[in-house]
């Protein structure tokens, strides 16, 4: 069988889930099972397909071209070889605040199940006095609420109070979130068992399992692989480190040089997900689906993050739009994200610019629509209108964020200054690198 002929019978298993954006209810209206084992759509191209993987390789030797690159102009600018080292050293920056952050977390969502033993066994006792249990049922609700508004709110008034590093807030800030929606999953699962004493509850591991496995939606049981391919796990873990120097290559390559003095006087889905996947023998992959042949944004929301899609259609789209309608359940869960995207990002860099909240929850809003029809009738233009619309907007977020970074490193200190007013906006002196000017086309001395 020729590597062609592998990569086609292979792409035919797998289509048997992806084809199409799959959700869970067309899953259940072909009897298919919610998890299962399945590869994840880039390992599926880059093993099956020596063209895919030749791509692969073009990034690759992108990366090495921006690391070279990178090495010159540190030795020919500053006489040292750094290779985005003290850009990396600086975003990981008080890394000690960052894990004690993390810890409180997951203190706080691990406290959830002894909360929950304690709130099932009180049940049993009360189930003869009705009043009680209501009030029971009440406390029980508001105990999850408190876990909930807790692993969000302490870190947000932490990182309030005293700025963390930019990748550490970024990962502390992620991983809150995470938390508060693996609290609220558990919590819907498991809250019918509670009343049911025929059905157990699950135990202390299937719930640390669940904290950390790829996934926002709760099961006792998942599909596992056999082993654990340790081989894996490390390459995984080196392109998740690879990704982060290629971040730290265009930092200091394409924003340092041209936005580090702004406002001065004159003078990784696929990675992070399968490493921790292999570790926990976790065998379903598909935490997204082929998000990047796509012509119509709301197929591209659905699918470049099966993982937070399926927490937000369980748990917001599903149990709203019965009683307020498709249309108002669609806007709640795009106000939820775009909220809570900002929040990462207004807290991991310091202020409030919701650049991000603009391009995802209006913009992307209104293309949904828009594509919706067009997206099937014309597929070509409109995956090359999202391409555009995706370099466009990465552009607009490369550059606006960092300009408001270093206006307010650089820009002198005001009265007026704001949280949640851009400085970058009032600074009285700017310079860009390097000098503009401007000259007429048409002036032409012959």
């Amino acid at each position: 069988m020729t590597e062609s002929e592998k990569f086609n019978l292979r792409r035919r298993k797998q289509d048997v889930i992806t084809q199409n954006g799959i959700t869970k209810q067309d899953e259940e209206k072909k009897g298919l099972p919610e998890f299962m084992h399945r590869d994840s759509p880039l390992t599926v191209l880059i093993e099956g397909s020596l063209h895919i993987r030749a791509i692969y390789h073009i990034f690759v030797v992108i990366l090495v071209v921006l690391l070279c690159d990178t090495v010159i102009y540190d030795f020919v600018e500053r006489g040292k070889i750094n290779i985005g080292a003290t850009s990396v050293i600086y975003g990981f920056g008080d890394i000690r605040r960052g894990a004690k952050i993390w810890l409180l977390e997951l203190a706080i969502a691990l406290a959830f199940y002894p909360g929950l033993r304690l709130y099932a066994g009180t049940r049993k006792f009360l189930v003869k006095f009705p009043a009680a249990l209501k009030i029971w049922s009440i406390m029980g609700m508001l105990g999850v609420a408190v876990l909930e508004v807790m692993v969000i709110a302490i870190p947000t008034w932490d990182l309030g109070k005293k700025h963390l590093a930019l990748a550490s807030s970024v990962a502390v800030t992620c991983e809150m979130f995470r938390f508060a929606m693996k609290i609220h999953a558990a919590a819907v699962a498991c809250a019918p068992r509670c009343q049911d004493d025929l059905v157990k509850l699950p135990t202390f591991k299937h719930y640390v399992y669940f904290l950390f496995a790829p996934t926002l939606v709760y099961r006792d049981e998942y599909p596992r692989t056999k082993k654990i391919r340790w081989g894996v796990v490390l390459f995984h873990f080196l392109e998740v480190t690879a990704i982060i120097f290629y971040n730290s290559f265009l930092w200091e390559r394409f924003i340092l040089p041209y936005w580090s003095d702004y406002g001065k006087e004159p003078k990784l889905l696929h990675a992070w997900h399968n490493a921790f996947a292999e570790m926990l023998t976790f065998g379903d992959r598909l935490f997204y689906e082929e998000w990047w042949t796509t012509s119509q944004f709301s197929r591209y929301y659905r699918a470049w993050n099966r993982v937070v899609h399926s927490w937000l259609r369980d748990h917001i789209y599903k149990p709203l739009s019965p009683r307020a309608g498709r249309v108002l359940s669609i806007l709640t869960v795009f106000a939820v994200s775009a909220v809570a995207h900002e929040v990462i990002l207004s807290l991991s860099f310091g202020f409030f610019y919701p650049v991000l909240m603009m391009e995802f929850g209006g913009f992307g809003l209104i293309m949904l629509p828009l594509t919706a029809s067009t997206g099937r009738r014309f597929p070509s233009f409109l995956n090359l209108l999202m391409w555009l619309s995706f370099f466009l907007g990465n552009g607009l977020l490369w550059s606006l964020y960092p300009m408001e970074f270093f206006a307010r490193k650089n820009c002198p200190q005001s009265e007026n200054d704001s949280y949640f007013i851009p400085k970058s906006w009032s600074c009285p002196e700017i310079v860009l690198k390097p000098n503009w000017s401007f000259q007429n086309p048409f002036n032409i001395i012959f």
